[in-house]
């Protein structure tokens, strides 16, 4: 199969995996600061995590195809880039609300995608499932 196909194809897989993902994440981080009103810099972590679960077992098993590598070498490098990734929607969810007083939903939201289709994507297809 054409290279320029594969990648295409699994960049589908990826965005349908992060809809799932991000899904995950908002209903964690809505959850926790609209009704426990937990702290927004927390609530963005913790949801984080529960996405990151889903992200990587979705990304590994589905939109990357990448079983037969190894399970441990490619978890420790989703955890370095995931750790990336937590703290560029972290950094950017404070920046949007603390310096640019928009909404923590709504900066939330182009946090997400900006870092997703800009960070995740890139490092998730040729640093982790290559």
């Amino acid at each position: 199969m054409n290279k320029g196909i594969k990648t295409f194809k699994a960049f589908l897989r990826y965005n349908i995996v992060a809809i799932i993902a991000t899904t995950t994440d908002f209903t964690f981080f809505v959850l926790l600061t609209s009704l426990l009103h937990v702290w927004y810099v927390a609530a963005t972590f913790t949801s984080a995590v529960c996405g990151g679960i889903i992200s990587f077992i979705l990304n590994r098993n589905w939109a990357f195809m990448s079983k037969d590598g190894k399970l441990g070498k490619q978890a420790i490098k989703y955890i370095i880039v995931w750790n990336a990734s937590i703290f560029l929607n972290t950094a950017g969810l404070i920046l949007m609300v603390e310096i640019a007083s928009v909404n923590e939903i709504i900066s939330k939201i182009i946090v997400a995608i900006s870092v997703g289709a800009g960070f995740n994507f890139l490092m998730y297809r040729y640093f982790i499932f290559k």
